[in-house]
C-alpha cells in the first residue's frame, strides 16, 4: 500500500525537522563540547521542547552517530557489489573506501572525530554501531569464503570483520591524534597489514 499525499508531506517535514535539530546541535556540540551541551541547550537553540526532541533522538549519542547506521549499509551495499574475484580482505577493504561518505569538510570531519575520541559515552556508542556492522558485512564475506551459512563453527569471516573493523577504528583514533595529517585510508591499511602480518607469523 502506497503512502497517501499527506502521508509523505508528513514524512519529508519530519526529516526536515530531524536534520535541523541535528545541524542545530553538532553546532553547539563543536562550539561548546558535547558534555557541556544540554538537552535543554538544543531544544532550546533548535526552537522546539525538550519532549519535541525525544521524538527525533532517543539520546544526545544518537545526534552525533545516528549517521554511522546508515553508513553501514551503505559498505554492505558497496561491498556485495565488489568483483567476486577480490578475496575476503580485498573484498571489505575497498567497501570501506569507496562506500559514500558523509559530505563534510575535512576540518569539521577532525573536530567530530576529536569530540566522538574524547568523550567516553560516544566512544561507547560508536563501538556499539560498529557490531551493528559486523552482522551487515559478515553475510557476504562467509559467502566469499565458501562458508555455508549454517556452519557455526566456521569463525573466518567474523573475525575477518571484526578485525578490520577494530583496524578502521585503531585508524580513526591515530588519524585524530595526528590532527588529520596523514591519510585515514593509508592508516588503515597499514593497520591490517600489521594484523595479518602477525597472523601469519604464527
Amino acid at each position: 500500500m502506497s503512502a497517501t499525499p499527506d502521508q509523505k508531506l508528513w514524512a519529508r517535514t519530519r526529516q526536515a525537522v530531524h536534520a535541523e535539530v541535528a545541524r542545530t546541535a553538532m553546532g553547539l556540540f563543536l562550539e561548546r563540547g558535547f558534555e557541556a551541551t544540554t538537552i535543554d541547550d538544543i531544544a532550546a537553540a533548535a526552537g522546539i521542547s525538550r519532549r519535541s526532541f525525544f521524538r527525533y533522538f532517543g539520546t544526545k549519542e544518537d545526534i552525533v552517530l545516528g549517521d554511522l547506521a546508515a553508513q553501514g549499509e551503505l559498505i554492505r551495499k558497496e561491498l556485495e557489489a565488489r568483483p567476486a574475484t577480490e578475496d575476503a580482505w580485498t573484498a571489505l577493504l575497498n567497501a570501506l573506501r569507496h562506500a559514500p561518505r558523509p559530505g563534510q569538510d575535512d576540518a569539521t570531519t577532525l573536530k567530530i572525530s576529536k569530540m566522538l575520541y574524547g568523550t567516553p559515552s560516544l566512544r561507547a556508542r560508536s563501538l556499539e554501531k560498529h557490531l551493528q556492522w559486523q552482522a551487515l558485512l559478515t553475510p557476504d564475506i562467509r559467502r566469499r569464503l565458501g562458508v555455508a551459512p549454517d556452519d557455526e563453527h566456521d569463525l573466518r569471516a567474523d573475525a575477518i570483520v571484526a578485525c578490520v573493523l577494530t583496524c578502521l577504528d585503531v585508524a580513526g583514533e591515530a588519524w585524530t591524534r595526528s590532527d588529520g595529517t596523514t591519510p585515514l585510508d593509508d592508516l588503515v591499511l597499514a593497520a591490517v597489514a600489521a594484523v595479518r602480518g602477525s597472523a601469519a607469523a604464527y
